[in-house]
C-alpha cells in the first residue's frame, strides 16, 4: 500500500513544480498539500475504506483547486494593471497584454483529473450507491468533461432497474449533446428496462414533445408560415429517417411526377406530414404506456396534462381517445370520477360561465354516484361541494379561490348529496359529521339535533365521534338557554347521553368521550362517581390499552386533586386490580408516588417499590421500568437497595449492561 501510495505522489510532482513556477503556492503550502494527499490516499487506500473518506478526499482537492483558480485571477489582474501603468502608447499596451496571456499549463487540469479519478475508484468500491453515481455524474456535467458518457453508461451498466439514470442520460443526451437520437435511444432501451415506470413514459413523452417544439421555433426563425407550420421536403425526410426504425414507413409507391392540376394537393399533403408523424410518436408512446401500465391512472392523467400544455396540431384527437380510454377503463373507480369532475372547471374556463362549469361537474358527480352509490363517492362528492363553499381552505378548488361568487347557492346542492348518501345508506361517520356540522353552520340548530339524534339512534350508533358532535350541541344549547348552573333534569338527561355511548362502546374509540365527560361532571361529585363506575367496567374490558391508561390516570388525578393522595391511592390499586394494566398506568402512578418519596416521604417510597416491583412482575423485560427503579434507589434509597435492583435486573434481563445510560 505504501509503495502505490508513493507512486501516486510522485506523479505529482509535474503539478506541483508548476504550481511553484506560477507563484499559485510557497513550496512551504505545497508540503502541506503532499502531506494532506498522502493522509487521504492511506485513508481510501486502506483494508475497509469509507465512503466518506474519498468524499472528504474529493472536498479537499475541490477547495484546493478553488483557491488556485482565485490566486489564478489575481495574478492576471495585477499584471493587466502593472501593464497599464507601465505602456503609455495602446499598441505598446495590446502587445504587453497579449505577452502576459496565461497560457494552460499542467496545474489547470490536474485538479480536475484527480478528482475524477477519486470517483472512480469510489465508484468501484462502492458500485451500489447511486447517491455517488450521481455526484460523479454532476460533476462531469459541470466541468463539461469528456468522460461524461462513459460514466453515464458505467452507472446504467450496474442500475439498469434505476428510472432516474436514464432519464438524466437522455436529459443530456437532449438537452447538453444536442444528440436527439441517442437520447431516443436511451429512452427506449430504459423502457425496455423499466416498463413499469410512469416517470419514464412521463418524461419520453415530454421529451419528443420538447422536440417538436423546438422544430417549430426553427422554422418560426426561418420566416416559413407560423400558422400552418409548413414543412419542406427536407425536413420530412430527415424526421422520416431518425424514426424509420420506430414508425411504418409512408406509402411510397407513387413517386412518378404528378401533372401540374395535383401538385397543389401533394404540395398540400407534404406540409401536414411532418406533423401527423409527431403525431404519431405521441400516439405510440401513449399507447406503449398503456400496455405496461394498464391499471395507472395517474400516468394517463399526466399524458393529458402534458397534452393540454402543448398547442400541437391534430392533437384533439388524441385527447379524445385517452378521456375514452380513461372512462372505459376506469368508469369503476371513484377516484377516476372526482377527476373527470374537476376536469370541467379547469377545461372549459373559456367558453361557459362559473355556474355553468358547477352544472357539468354536477352533471358528472350525479352520473358516477349513479354507477357507483358507494361511501367514497359520496365523500368525494361531498369534498367537491365543501371546496367550492369554502375557497380559503389549502386544497380547495383554485378555480374559486379569486372569484367572487354566492355560497349560499351552493348549500342546497351540498345538502342534497348528504341526503342521498342518507337514503342510499352510504353515510359514512365523517359524511354524517360534516352533514350536521353545516346545518349547524347554516344556523339550523334544532335540524342538526335532530339528524344527530336520528342517526346516532339508528345505523350509526357506534360513530363515537357523532356521538361527541351531538353531545357538544346539547351542551351549548342548554348552556346558551339557562342563566344558571345546569338544571337537575339537564345533568340528568346529558349523563344519560353519556352513559349509552360510554357504555355501548369501547374505550379506545370514546377516549376524547370520556375526558369530556370528566371534566364537564368535575364539579358534579354524584355524577362523577357514577362515571368511575361505568370506567371501571370498560377498563375491565379494554385491559392494557393506551386509551384505557389515559382514563384510569385522568380519574386518579381528580381524585388526587380534590380528596389527596390517600383517596387517589385506593382508586389506583382499584385500577391496578383490573386483568392486564397498562405499563403507561403503573408508571403514572409511580411518579406520584415518587415525587413525594422525594420529598422525605417514607411511605410514599415503600408505596412507590411496590409498583415497581408490580409492574416489573407484569412486565419483566422493559429496560426503561429497570433503570427508572435503579435510579429511583440511587436518589432516595441506599446502597444495598440499588444493589440488590442492578443485580437483580441483570439476572432478569440477562445483559451486564441492561442498567447503563442509552446512548442518545
Amino acid at each position: 500500500m505504501a509503495d502505490a501510495v508513493q507512486y501516486r505522489l510522485e506523479r505529482m510532482t509535474d503539478e506541483l513544480d508548476d504550481l511553484e513556477r506560477r507563484g499559485l503556492f510557497t513550496r512551504a503550502e505545497l508540503a502541506d498539500v503532499v502531506r494532506r494527499r498522502r493522509d487521504f490516499e492511506f485513508r481510501i487506500r486502506r483494508h475497509s475504506p469509507l465512503r466518506q473518506d474519498y468524499l472528504d478526499y474529493i472536498a479537499y482537492e475541490l477547495r484546493l483547486d478553488s483557491l488556485r483558480n482565485l490566486r489564478k485571477r489575481a495574478i492576471i489582474r495585477a499584471a493587466a494593471s502593472e501593464s497599464d501603468a507601465s505602456d503609455d502608447d495602446a499598441g505598446n499596451k495590446r502587445k504587453n497584454k497579449r505577452g502576459k496571456k496565461w497560457k494552460r499549463s499542467i496545474s489547470d487540469v490536474a485538479g480536475v483529473l484527480r478528482v475524477l479519478d477519486i470517483y472512480r475508484m469510489a465508484t468501484v468500491r462502492f458500485k451500489g450507491d447511486l447517491d455517488l453515481w450521481f455526484r460523479y455524474l454532476e460533476f462531469c456535467r459541470d466541468k463539461r468533461h469528456g468522460r461524461m458518457k462513459q460514466v453515464l453508461a458505467q452507472a446504467i451498466r450496474f442500475h439498469p432497474k434505476v428510472p432516474g439514470l436514464w432519464i438524466y442520460a437522455a436529459a443530456w443526451e437532449f438537452d447538453q449533446n444536442l444528440n436527439v437520437a441517442a437520447a431516443r435511444a436511451l429512452m427506449q432501451s430504459g423502457l425496455r428496462s423499466c416498463p413499469q415506470s410512469e416517470d419514464m413514459w412521463v418524461e419520453y413523452l415530454r421529451m419528443e414533445l420538447t422536440y417538436l417544439n423546438k422544430l417549430k421555433a426553427r422554422k418560426v426563425a426561418l420566416g416559413e408560415d407560423v400558422k400552418t407550420l409548413q414543412k419542406s421536403d427536407n425536413d420530412a425526410g430527415h424526421w422520416k429517417e431518425e424514426n424509420k426504425e420506430l414508425f411504418m414507413p409512408l406509402n411510397e409507391q407513387d413517386e412518378e411526377p404528378k401533372d401540374s392540376g395535383s401538385a397543389a394537393d401533394a404540395l398540400e399533403e407534404k406540409e401536414d406530414m411532418f406533423w401527423r408523424q409527431g403525431l404519431l410518436i405521441i400516439q405510440t408512446i401513449y399507447q406503449g404506456a398503456v400496455e405496461a401500465l394498464p391499471s395507472s391512472l395517474t400516468l394517463r392523467k399526466k399524458f393529458l396534462e402534458i397534452l393540454n400544455s402543448v398547442d400541437l396540431a391534430h392533437s384533439e384527437e388524441l385527447k379524445l381517445e385517452v378521456l375514452d380510454d380513461l372512462k372505459k377503463d376506469f368508469s369503476h373507480c371513484e377516484d377516476y370520477w372526482d377527476w373527470f369532475a374537476r376536469l370541467q372547471l379547469t377545461d372549459l374556463n373559456s367558453s361557459n360561465s362559473l355556474n355553468g362549469k358547477d352544472a357539468l361537474s354536477n352533471k358528472v358527480y350525479d352520473e358516477a354516484v349513479r354507477r357507483l352509490p358507494s361511501s367514497k363517492m359520496y365523500s368525494l362528492y361531498a369534498k367537491f361541494w365543501m371546496d367550492v363553499l369554502h375557497p380559503d381552505r389549502e386544497d380547495s378548488i383554485a378555480l374559486f379561490q379569486n372569484s367572487e361568487f354566492d355560497a349560499s347557492e351552493y348549500t342546497s346542492s351540498i345538502l342534497k348529496v348528504y341526503e342521498s348518501a342518507q337514503a342510499c345508506g352510504c353515510l359514512t361517520e365523517d359524511l354524517a359529521c360534516q352533514y350536521v356540522s353545516l346545518c349547524l353552520k347554516l344556523e339550523r340548530l334544532e335540524e342538526a339535533k335532530n339528524l344527530a339524534e336520528k342517526l346516532c339512534n339508528g345505523p350509526l350508533s357506534d360513530a363515537a365521534n357523532l356521538w361527541s358532535l351531538r353531545i357538544s350541541m346539547e351542551i351549548n344549547s342548554f348552556a346558551t338557554a339557562d342563566t344558571h348552573p345546569f338544571s337537575k333534569e339537564n345533568l340528568s338527561y346529558l349523563f344519560d347521553l353519556f352513559s349509552t355511548v360510554l357504555s355501548k362502546l369501547p374505550i379506545t374509540q370514546t377516549e376524547g368521550l370520556w375526558h369530556m365527560a370528566m371534566k364537564f361532571f368535575s364539579n358534579e361529585k354524584i355524577y362523577f362517581e357514577k362515571l368511575v363506575k361505568c370506567a371501571m367496567l370498560s377498563l375491565g374490558l379494554a385491559g392494557g390499552s393506551d386509551s384505557g391508561a389515559s382514563v384510569s390516570s385522568a380519574i386518579i388525578g381528580w381524585y388526587f386533586q380534590r380528596d389527596g393522595m390517600k383517596q387517589a391511592r385506593k382508586m389506583y390499586k382499584r385500577f391496578l386490580a383490573l386483568p392486564r394494566p397498562s405499563l403507561k398506568l403503573f408508571q403514572y402512578c409511580i411518579e406520584l408516588e415518587a415525587n413525594l418519596a422525594s420529598l422525605g416521604d417514607h411511605g410514599a417510597l415503600a408505596n412507590a417499590r411496590k409498583l415497581y416491583n408490580s409492574a416489573i412482575d407484569h412486565y419483566p423485560q422493559e429496560r426503561e421500568l429497570w433503570r427508572n427503579y435503579h435510579n429511583l434507589e440511587l436518589k432516595v434509597g441506599t446502597s444495598e437497595t440499588a444493589n440488590a435492583v442492578y443485580w437483580r435486573a441483570r439476572k432478569v434481563l440477562s445483559d451486564s449492561t441492561a442498567l447503563t445510560a442509552p446512548s442518545s
